[in-house]
């Protein structure tokens, strides 16, 4: 899918590599009413926003990460973590990408907070035991999201979780990415956030691989989605085991199912065949000859 306009007014990069994501939906007392597909797909495409999903007695809590990551996404996420201790959670994404650089800074900060991620999407279910939360697996990864999903200290992607990536761009050129002309300045900023980006992967623990994968595929192509051997070689997933990601004291009732679509009360996003995912980055150009500090990266 593609950043809605209001980001490319920022003048910001956009990675367009599956690396980075971070998006999920919300399942708390103020959200009472099921959300429609078209509603759902319409979440990913806002900016991201974080909610508490809590699961207590029989499971563990979980942090629900859905939307675009904008420059206000790390602020928004600190306001979110405020009065709460979120050390060792998880985070469950469901994202298209966004700004490369404040993407990396929620990175290092779920790292520092050492929180587990995995990708999904929250809904609330019926069970013997009453009402309940659960994460649907079928949800959707990237751009930036994959670079995010790397953050966790244990990450877990799920069979029907879709885990792309893509090349960085200038966003304000995505519509027509060959015919478009770029200045040095463009190049510039490019290799700048590549840098950091890279930097990044490896304090993370990723692999080459990753970058190598991400780099190769242009703007004008079908992001990549990685197969299970790749999520493997490039470090992305380090268990098998939605345990190690979402443990339960009720194991009867498993956080992570394979629901049917008819049955689920829908909070949040929810996945349909996505429309084409982000492609391609925005840079801030110089203005009135004085070079513009670069703005966070995005995909």
């Amino acid at each position: 899918m593609r950043f809605v306009r209001s980001l490319r007014s920022r003048g910001s990069t956009l990675f367009c590599a599956a690396l980075f994501c971070i998006a999920l939906p919300a399942i708390t007392a103020a959200l009472d009413k099921p959300v429609s597909a078209n509603g759902a797909l319409e979440a990913r495409r806002q900016p991201m926003h974080f909610n508490w999903i809590s699961c207590a007695p029989n499971c563990r809590s979980w942090i629900s990460a859905v939307g675009i990551v904008t420059s206000d996404s790390p602020k928004a996420f600190d306001d979110f973590a405020k009065g709460r201790d979120l050390t060792g959670a998880t985070v469950v994404l469901d994202s298209s990408g966004g700004s490369v650089n404040d993407a990396i800074a929620l990175g290092r900060r779920w790292r520092a907070l050492g929180l587990r991620t995995t990708v999904g999407i929250s809904v609330m279910t019926k069970t013997t035991a009453g009402d309940r939360p659960v994460v649907v697996p079928d949800a959707y990864c990237e751009s930036m999201c994959v670079f995010m999903l790397l953050s966790g200290k244990a990450r877990y992607v799920p069979e029907r979780a879709h885990v792309r990536v893509h090349q960085i761009w200038m966003g304000d050129r995505a519509d027509d990415a060959k015919a478009a002309s770029y200045t040095a300045q463009d190049l510039m900023i490019v290799e700048r956030d590549i840098g950091r980006l890279a930097k990044y992967t490896f304090d993370m623990g990723g692999a080459g691989d990753l970058l190598s994968l991400a780099l190769s595929v242009p703007p004008w192509e079908d992001l990549h989605e990685l197969s299970p051997a790749e999520l493997r070689s490039t470090n992305l997933v380090t268990t098998d085991l939605m345990a190690d990601v979402l443990p339960h004291v009720d194991l009867s009732a498993p956080a992570m199912a394979d629901l049917t679509p008819k049955t689920q009360d829908r909070f949040g996003t929810e996945p349909e065949q996505p429309a084409k995912s982000t492609k391609t980055a925005e840079a801030m150009v110089p203005t009135d000859g004085v070079a513009a500090p670069a703005a966070p990266s995005q995909k």
